[in-house]
């Protein structure tokens, strides 16, 4: 039979793996190209022949989705295989238009045939949108693992903005790695936070090679998902987190959906900045498609490290980037600790952002008002880094997951804002994490 012709929809990150599970080295497909979009200067590159296997000796071309109809005339796939995640249902099913009229099937890979079986547990934290708070909650659980005598190692899903040979497997266990790796602003944010609670993280392309490494040092195995995006591993215990401030989008977004209804273990963060009708929203969406989960409601509270530094003053305030853009939030843990401050004014940076900054807002309107901390790349930094300089303001608030100023060269005074998980019933997750571990022991 004729090879299928396949080309996969993504954002440098679920399609490289659905590549890696599904069709490489596989003499019954054949990927023409792949399609990205969210992350910048991803389209023009390749995917390397040292990653696509011996059937693609030149690597797999990468366009960006707007050229998708071009590359459908051009290609001549017989299917578009969508890849990426944190997209309203309705984008989805335009994307699926877009392929459909030109006589090319749509497919989207059911979640079994890409997780990989790690050879011991593995605890999965999701969410059902970006910036829902998956990372806190991750730091929450190791924590509990710690508590309990278990190895834990991390494994963050992928990041690869650089090199995408060199970035096949990496592990992260101090500062230095992040700095040998040439991590960006993104990747720091997602790996420093596990580095400064004393735990190695895993990171990368080829998810196979980065499970058997980290298995051969862990008790147990962290997933820690990236947007709303399903695990990569087959998982002992699925936690997914919703949010109240975004209720009904936990319906609403893919893959965030499949998570919600999947998931053993539903927790619906921010209860302390959320309605009761919202929270009680998501709770009832729970019973109706997912009822055998275990709900658990949890605050996230916001601290600031030096609040006299923002008290009756002028506050540029930077938020963490993927929340506010394609987690399409207006606001995050900086305002509500520079409002908790009692900040005199949250200063617009609007129209002072630089170059990529400015290019941002337009793409991501939303965001306007505050500052995202985008840094994919150096020359994104500099445009940070002077959007900031030529913003009139007294003090700087950054509430991104890591310490900007290791990054940033700025001249303004900065302080930060962190945010944790707090259970409003102490002792719930817990209890579920020894339940799962004490099942998957009496099943060993």
């Amino acid at each position: 039979m004729k090879a299928r012709r396949v080309v996969i929809l993504g954002a440098a990150g679920r399609d490289f793996h659905n590549f890696n599970t599904v069709y490489r080295d596989n003499p019954d497909f054949q990927v023409v190209a792949f399609t990205a979009t969210q992350i910048p200067d991803i389209a023009g590159r390749r995917y390397p022949a040292e990653l696509a296997g011996g059937l693609y000796p030149s690597g797999i071309p990468i366009f960006d989705e707007a050229e998708l109809e071009a590359v459908i005339a051009r290609e001549k796939p017989d299917v578009a295989v969508f890849s990426y995640s944190d997209v309203k249902h309705e984008t989805v099913m335009h994307l699926a238009s877009r392929c459909i009229t030109l006589g090319v099937d749509f497919e989207l890979l059911g979640a079994d045939k890409t997780m990989i079986k790690a050879k011991v547990p593995v605890i999965a934290i999701t969410a059902v949108r970006t910036g829902a708070g998956k990372s806190q909650t991750t730091r929450y659980i190791s924590n509990i693992l710690k508590k309990l005598g278990k190895k834990v190692v991390a494994i963050r899903h992928p990041m690869p903005y650089g090199d995408l040979a060199k970035q096949a497997c990496q592990r992260f266990a101090e500062y230095g790695d992040l700095d040998k790796h040439e991590c960006t602003i993104e990747e720091r944010e997602e790996y420093e936070p596990h580095i400064d609670n004393g735990f190695v993280i895993y990171s990368g392309v080829d998810y196979e090679q980065i499970i058997r490494s980290a298995e051969k040092e862990a008790d147990v195995i962290l997933w820690d998902g990236g947007n709303n995006d399903l695990p990569f591993y087959a998982s002992d215990l699925h936690i997914v987190v919703a949010d109240p401030l975004r209720t009904g989008h936990e319906m609403m977004y893919h893959p965030g959906e499949a998570n919600f209804r999947m998931a053993h273990i539903i927790l619906i963060n921010k209860c302390d900045s959320a309605k009761e009708e919202d929270i009680l929203a998501i709770e009832a969406n729970a019973r109706k498609v997912n009822p055998k989960a275990v709900v658990i409601r949890a605050n996230s509270p916001v601290t600031c490290v030096k609040p006299e530094m923002v008290k009756g003053k002028n506050v540029l305030v930077i938020e963490d980037g993927p929340t506010l853009t394609h987690g399409s939030m207006t606001y995050g843990a900086g305002v509500v600790a520079a409002k908790n401050c009692g900040a005199a004014r949250i200063v617009d940076p609007l129209p002072y952002a630089v170059d990529s900054i400015a290019a941002t807002y337009r793409k991501y309107p939303n965001a306007q008002g505050i500052l995202p901390a985008m840094g994919y790349g150096d020359h994104q930094i500099r445009d940070l880094e002077a959007t900031i300089e030529a913003t009139p303001c007294d003090v700087v608030l950054s509430a991104t997951p890591i310490d900007l100023t290791r990054v940033l060269k700025v001249n303004k005074p900065m302080t930060r804002a962190t945010y944790d998980l707090a259970e409003i019933r102490p002792g719930q997750m817990e209890a579920e994490v020894k339940k799962a571990l004490m099942e998957l022991a009496l099943h060993a």
